[in-house]
């Protein structure tokens, strides 16, 4: 193994995990205690930190410095990282550029091997029909937020037109949005802001002590508030027997758990903000239905008709006609 070689290989394990005994990585590599601080030195030459580490072995550890070294990945890192940053523009975090010119340069020294299975794989982001469209945030904003978040300091920011008092707890993003997870100390309740309409004012406020979000879990407590329920499930659900195929069903059925009955026909479960938005959404089907339960989604299912009987009624058409003309 020529010395590059062996350079190459150790600082690939020393990027595995954090501490290192001396003799595990001679052991590995194939040399002596003393080659190994040789080449430790070497890479500390060429703007690697790595300490040594105190007690009974002795060994290294890996640390991030004041410059960004080259770094050393394998086949498979490098595609991922390479995956990452072609979709990172649909983020909308104030990016794109920055991820199109790192993928330029991480194509630019990869290996043909891995140049050809990246150049294989095209992607194109595409939003689906009434999905909320990416909004462009601010880097600096973005950064701002996270700092906050890890040094556990209280945030003030104006948000639609209102200052704002809010201990930072988490980030989170859906369908191309950024949120902001944080107990708002003036409602004195958890609140979600879209970090696009975040104006943060410096310098930052008193340090806080994390609280613990509702439930202990933030994706499903951004998914519960999201649907209009503090725990992650919607607060009407209902179940309908539609005659239809299961298969041509399920495609349609978003979060709905599909049931086959017969090849022809299926039950299918699901839920809404509120028991008519519920009704109606069985009715995108277009298909004869039963309602199995509950109660309430029977009821809604008679309200929601009534309503679509009085949009066709000739006093509803008359109405529409005056309306136009005034």
């Amino acid at each position: 193994m020529t010395t590059t070689s062996r350079l190459l290989t150790l600082l690939s394990l020393l990027q595995t995990r954090r501490d290192w005994p001396g003799s595990l990585l001679a052991s590995r590599l194939g040399i002596t205690d003393r080659t190994v601080r040789r080449d430790i030195d070497r890479l500390r030459e060429m703007g690697y930190r790595i300490e040594a580490t105190m007690g009974p072995d002795g060994g290294y550890r890996l640390d991030s410095g004041t410059e960004l070294p080259p770094l050393l990945f394998d086949d498979d890192q490098a595609l991922a990282v390479a995956v990452a940053l072609r979709t990172a523009p649909a983020l909308g975090a104030g990016i794109g550029e920055a991820a199109i010119r790192a993928l330029a340069t991480m194509r630019q020294v990869m290996p043909s091997r891995l140049r050809h299975r990246l150049d294989t794989l095209e992607v194109t982001t595409v939003a689906r029909p009434g999905e909320v469209a990416s909004t462009s945030i601010s880097l600096d904003v973005l950064v701002t937020l996270a700092q906050a978040i890890r040094d556990r300091v209280t945030l003030r920011f104006d948000y639609g037109g209102a200052l704002r008092r809010a201990e930072p707890h988490h980030l989170a993003v859906s369908d191309g949005r950024w949120y902001l997870v944080a107990w708002d100390l003036d409602r004195d309740d958890w609140r979600i802001y879209r970090v696009d309409r975040i104006h943060p004012r410096i310098p930052h406020g008193a340090p806080f002590t994390p609280r613990t979000v509702p439930g202990g879990d933030v994706d499903a407590f951004v998914s519960a508030r999201f649907k209009g329920a503090d725990a992650n499930a919607w607060p009407c659900r209902g179940t309908v027997l539609l005659h239809l195929p299961a298969q041509d069903v399920r495609p349609f059925a978003g979060d709905g758990t599909v049931t086959a009955v017969d090849e022809g026909s299926c039950t299918l479960e699901a839920g809404s903000w509120s028991w008519g938005a519920l009704a109606a959404s069985f009715g995108r089907f277009e298909a004869e239905m039963e309602v199995v339960g509950p109660p309430e989604l029977a009821e809604a299912f008679g309200v929601v008709a009534e309503r679509f009987a009085r949009a066709t009624s000739p006093r509803s058409r008359g109405t529409r006609r005056h309306s136009r003309r005034a």
